[in-house]
C-alpha cells in the first residue's frame, strides 16, 4: 500500500523560507484541504445515513484512533453535549492509551491490536452502536483491531482516512478516504491530514444531531447554558422566537433551561 501521507512534501528547504514564505505556503496547501473533503460527500453521506436510524433506536456513536486522530474524535465528542444538548455517553470518543494519551502520547499503545476493543467492550458496545475509526495512514493497530471485532460482531463500521485502499478501510462498513497528499512538513500529518478529518467530524456530528431534532431553523435550541455568553445568546433566540424583550426571555430561560423549553411553554 502506497501511503501519500508519507510522501515528500511539495516544498523543501523549509528552514531557509522567510516567516511570510512558511505561512504562504501552508495556507496554500490548507486551501486544498476543502476540496478533497468535497469529494468524499457522498461516502459522508452513506456513513451518517446509517448512524440516525441506529441513533434513533438508542445507539450511540464512537470515535476510536489515535493520536492526533484519537484527540480529534475526542474533542468532536465532548462538544456534542454543550452544543446539542446531548447525554456525554452519546457520542464517545476513545483513543489509544486512554485519556491521559489527550496531552502526552503513551508509548506503542496504537501497536495493540486489542487494546480497541478492550477500550469500546468497557462501555458494554452492542449492534446498535456504530463506530468510527479515525487514522491519517489507515495503518494503525489500534483501530484495525477494533473494526475487525466490530464486524465479526455485527456493529456498523465506518472510518475517516488519508490513504486510499487502506488496511482501516476495509474492515470499515462505510470507509471515508480523504487523500489530501504531501504534508507541508513530509509525514506530519496533524496538518493537512488532520484538518481534513476535523472537517468531516464535524460534518458527521453536525448533521447527525440535525435529523435527531437538536437543531431549530439553524439554532442551537437544546444548548448547555454553560456560561454568560451562551444564557445572552439563548436570550436573543427566544426574544426573536416570541417576540418578547430581553428581560422576558431571560427569565424564562432561566426558569425553563434551554431555549427550546422556554419557547415551547410560553404562554403569552
Amino acid at each position: 500500500m502506497k501511503k501519500t501521507t508519507e510522501s515528500d512534501s511539495n516544498y523543501n528547504a523549509l528552514e531557509q523560507m522567510s516567516t511570510a514564505d512558511l505561512l504562504t505556503n501552508i495556507n496554500r496547501e490548507d486551501k486544498t484541504v476543502a476540496l478533497s473533503v468535497e469529494e468524499q460527500i457522498p461516502q459522508i453521506e452513506q456513513l451518517i445515513n446509517a448512524i440516525v436510524p441506529k441513533m434513533k433506536k438508542g445507539g450511540r456513536l464512537f470515535y476510536l484512533g489515535a493520536g492526533t486522530s484519537g484527540r480529534l474524535g475526542i474533542v468532536d465528542a465532548s462538544e456534542c453535549p454543550p452544543t446539542f444538548g446531548v447525554d456525554h455517553g452519546l457520542v464517545v470518543g476513545l483513543m489509544a492509551g486512554g485519556d491521559k494519551a489527550m496531552r502526552k502520547a503513551v508509548e506503542f499503545a496504537e501497536d495493540n491490536t486489542e487494546l480497541g476493543w478492550n477500550d469500546l467492550s468497557e462501555h458494554n458496545i452492542n449492534t446498535n452502536d456504530v463506530v468510527i475509526g479515525i487514522a491519517a495512514s489507515g495503518t494503525t493497530p489500534y483501530v484495525i483491531g477494533a473494526l475487525k471485532k466490530c464486524q465479526a460482531e455485527s456493529i456498523t463500521t465506518g472510518c475517516v482516512v488519508c490513504n486510499g485502499d487502506s488496511p482501516v478501510s476495509k474492515v470499515s462498513d462505510y470507509p471515508i478516504e480523504v487523500i489530501v497528499g504531501p504534508e507541508f512538513v513530509t509525514g506530519s500529518t496533524r496538518m493537512k491530514s488532520g484538518t481534513a478529518q476535523k472537517l468531516v467530524l464535524n460534518m458527521i456530528s453536525t448533521a447527525v444531531m440535525i435529523q435527531l431534532g437538536k437543531v431549530k431553523g439553524n439554532k442551537m435550541v437544546d444548548m448547555q447554558l454553560s456560561n454568560n455568553k451562551l444564557v445572552d445568546r439563548g436570550t436573543k433566540m427566544i426574544m426573536n422566537e416570541i417576540g418578547v424583550d430581553y428581560e422576558t426571555a431571560n427569565a424564562l430561560l432561566q426558569q425553563f433551561g434551554s431555549v427550546r423549553n422556554a419557547v415551547d411553554n410560553y404562554n403569552g
